[in-house]
């Protein structure tokens, strides 16, 4: 069963207590996704502004189950975006680079998974990792998945299975 929101369901929540209450909810779900904390920022800014034009058609109900959606459909959607136009990435210079820490939210998100396997986690391919970070880090159903990610349950079941696989195999390498 999804995380339901602690918030009156029979009332429609405003831009502000989203941002405030949900924020973190969000931040996690961003940062398995995206699997660093740049791109889960950048992840949760467009989930905020699809928040803001979608609070006006939002139905009361499951507040985080709708949230997850948004975030899981906003990062599908960048994930495919990339894929059209792929960027090259800017050499490395470290003088003209100074890294910031990486904030409360990160280390949060840090702390609840080891960061071994939120590594393994990033490097699962897409289609594996929606669905793995939506079951076991979430514990969203097979239909809720199957649901979010507009694909049938036996594709949820095997994308799961599959992710998990990979997972477990590159666990074991790490502890040879």
């Amino acid at each position: 069963m999804p995380p339901t929101s602690g918030s009156d369901p029979a009332s429609v929540p405003t831009w502000d207590e989203v941002a405030h209450t949900h924020g973190r909810f969000i931040y996690s779900l961003a940062y398995r996704l995206a699997g660093n904390h740049h791109d889960a920022q950048d992840l949760v800014q467009e989930v905020l502004l699809r928040v803001r034009r979608g609070l006006r058609t939002y139905q009361p109900g499951n507040l985080e189950g709708w949230l997850s959606r948004i975030t899981t459909n906003a990062f599908l959607d960048r994930v495919r975006k990339q894929k059209r136009r792929p960027t090259q990435a800017l050499p490395d210079d470290p003088d003209r680079v100074i890294e910031g820490s990486p904030g409360i939210e990160a280390e949060m998100a840090q702390r609840d998974l080891p960061e071994d396997l939120q590594l393994l986690l990033a490097d699962l391919p897409t289609d594996f990792r929606a669905p793995v970070v939506l079951k076991d880090v979430l514990g969203y159903s097979y239909e809720d998945i199957a649901e979010q990610l507009d694909v049938p349950i036996g594709t949820v079941r095997s994308r799961i299975h599959r992710g998990r696989s990979r997972l477990r195999d590159a666990l074991a390498v790490q502890e040879i």
